[in-house]
């Protein structure tokens, strides 16, 4: 255990959790919690110490994911995601990197679509397009995206929020206070040391969670997000069915016992989700390359574990009445939130 599981008392979690649905409603996150995100220093989990951010490994950092997807899941998505984007760092020119990254404050929205067009002049770029699915963007310190040049080079770029107009265009199921809106970019003028490049080192700010691969950096995260969700949803049916029974509502009984069944076979799939990512990381940190087949059956369990919990949690949403279809409802939202951070493409079954 460490210092997250210290920090989410049951005060702080009824109080995020009572929050929910305005983050529902609104598309955003209340700048209380947004300040206790930064204080938490939850988008720098991945950042050295001299730069503020905590630098935990990566089970670790998996660990502290679900627990706050568990809370809330908007904030484990946008958790998950701006500290993803610390992933960066070693590559960014070194005075920058710790210019960027020193503010409190300091989370990256962008997008890894290469997209848009990057024209060469003297001493940088000139950068238009338009990248979707920018998760953090209404609160984001700074962008990244990648763009193609007139050379056919794939390079990524840094732009200030004056350079970046936010189209808000995210309408989704679930996770609607992510923000996760389109970014548009008009003749931006980047300089050359606001470039950087994905597979090249420009200082010493990593850590062994930077040279992880990246598929199973990305997966072990989305996934780590719908355990902590899918966590969520059976503590709220739980409530449901004890109310249910306790109101004298016989027929909830099997339900019962299929909540309890569906609740142990969960936590099996979480013990060896967590089971076989430390395996992986273990050979990572004593400097063993991770073989194809090593990562490709890490990808196949996730996919398949995932798609499992799905059928379960859809099974089990049938039998529990009209919270499960009424938007004012926790457990819709919950099942909502799911169903949206599941969608994404390193997890879903193809």
């Amino acid at each position: 255990m460490g210092w997250w599981t210290d920090m989410y008392s049951k005060a702080l979690v009824d109080d995020v959790r009572s929050q929910a649905m305005y983050i529902d409603y609104s598309g955003g996150i209340p700048e209380g919690l947004l300040q206790w995100l930064y204080e938490e220093r939850l988008f720098k989990l991945f950042i050295p110490k001299e730069l503020g951010g905590r630098m935990l490994d990566l089970p670790v950092a998996l660990q502290v994911f679900q627990k706050v997807s568990e809370m809330e899941g908007n904030l484990g998505w946008l958790t998950a995601i701006g500290s993803g984007g610390g992933m960066f760092i070693p590559t960014i020119e070194k005075s920058l990197a710790a210019q960027l990254f020193k503010n409190e404050q300091a989370v990256i929205a962008g997008s890894g679509y290469p997209n848009g067009k990057a024209r060469k002049i003297d001493g940088g770029y000139i950068v238009s397009g338009e990248w979707k699915y920018c998760s953090g963007s209404p609160f984001a310190s700074f962008y990244t995206a990648n763009s193609l040049t007139e050379a056919g080079e794939m390079l990524s770029f840094i732009f200030m929020p004056h350079q970046v107009e936010i189209i808000e265009d995210w309408n989704a199921l679930g996770l609607r206070g992510t923000g996760s809106h389109t970014m548009r970019v008009k003749n931006a003028l980047v300089s050359e040391e606001y470039t950087f490049k994905l597979d090249v080192p420009q200082n010493e700010y990593s850590g062994p969670v930077h040279s992880f691969p990246f598929i199973p950096f990305s997966q072990s995260s989305f996934m780590a997000v719908c355990l902590g969700i899918t966590e969520h949803f059976y503590q709220e049916a739980r409530k449901i069915v004890k109310r249910r029974i306790k109101n004298g509502d016989t027929k909830f009984e099997p339900v019962d016992l299929l909540l309890t069944e569906q609740e142990t076979i969960f936590q099996q799939k979480v013990d060896i989700f967590y089971r076989e990512i430390e395996k992986l990381w273990n050979l990572h940190v004593k400097g063993n390359s991770l073989s194809e087949k090593e990562i490709n059956q890490f990808s196949k369990m996730c996919k398949e574990d995932l798609q499992m919990m799905m059928q379960g949690v859809d099974s089990l949403l049938r039998y529990l009445g009209m919270d499960a279809v009424m938007e004012t409802s926790s457990l819709n939202k919950i099942w909502r939130d799911l169903h949206t951070a599941s969608q994404h493409g390193f997890i879903t079954p193809l």
